[in-house]
C-alpha cells in the first residue's frame, strides 16, 4: 500500500521557516498557494520536491509574472485546483473535475468537504499575523482515499 503525500504551504511572505521546510520533506510534490514573496522560497522548496505555485496578491516583480493566478494539476490520480484567494476562483471545481481545492490568503487553516470536494487552506507558514497559528498541511492519498492533515508549527 503506497501512499501519496503532497505538501501544502501558503503565505510564506518571503520567510521559509526551517520547520516548514522540514515538514515538506517526504512529499511527492509540494503545492504553494501564493504570497510566496520571494523566488528563493520556491527554489528552496524545489530542492525538496517538485513544486507547483500560484501567484498571491503580494507576489510582484519579474519573478512572479511566471506564476499563474490559478492552476489545475494532476498528481498521480488526484486532481488539485490551486488558487491564492478562493473568492477569486473563476473555475467551477466540480466542472473541471477537481478532487481537492487548495487555497491560502486568509492565513486561517481549514479542512472541509463541500459538495464532494475537499477544500484545504494550509494556513500561513510565514510571519505570524494576529493570533493565527503558523501551519502547513499535507494531502495523503491511500488506496484512492484522500485526506488532509494540518500541522501547526511552533513560532
Amino acid at each position: 500500500m503506497t501512499a501519496l503525500r503532497v505538501g501544502l504551504i501558503s503565505d510564506t511572505h518571503d520567510l521559509l521557516r526551517a520547520q516548514a521546510a522540514l515538514a515538506m520533506h517526504g512529499s511527492t510534490h509540494i503545492v504553494h498557494a501564493g504570497d510566496v514573496c520571494g523566488p528563493h522560497v520556491l527554489a528552496e522548496l524545489q530542492g525538496i520536491a517538485p513544486v507547483t505555485a500560484v501567484r498571491g496578491n503580494n507576489d510582484a516583480g519579474e519573478w512572479a509574472r511566471t506564476l499563474p493566478h490559478s492552476t489545475l494539476l494532476q498528481v498521480e490520480h488526484v486532481s488539485i485546483l490551486v488558487v491564492h484567494d478562493l473568492a477569486t476562483l473563476a473555475l467551477d471545481p466540480a466542472r473541471c473535475g477537481a478532487d481537492v481545492v487548495v487555497f491560502g490568503h486568509s492565513h486561517r487553516p481549514l479542512v472541509e468537504h463541500r459538495d464532494g470536494i475537499l477544500y484545504v487552506n494550509p494556513g500561513s507558514a510565514g510571519p505570524r499575523r494576529f493570533r493565527l497559528p503558523i501551519s502547513v498541511a499535507h494531502l495523503l492519498v491511500t488506496n484512492g482515499r484522500i485526506e488532509a492533515r494540518l500541522t501547526e508549527l511552533q513560532p
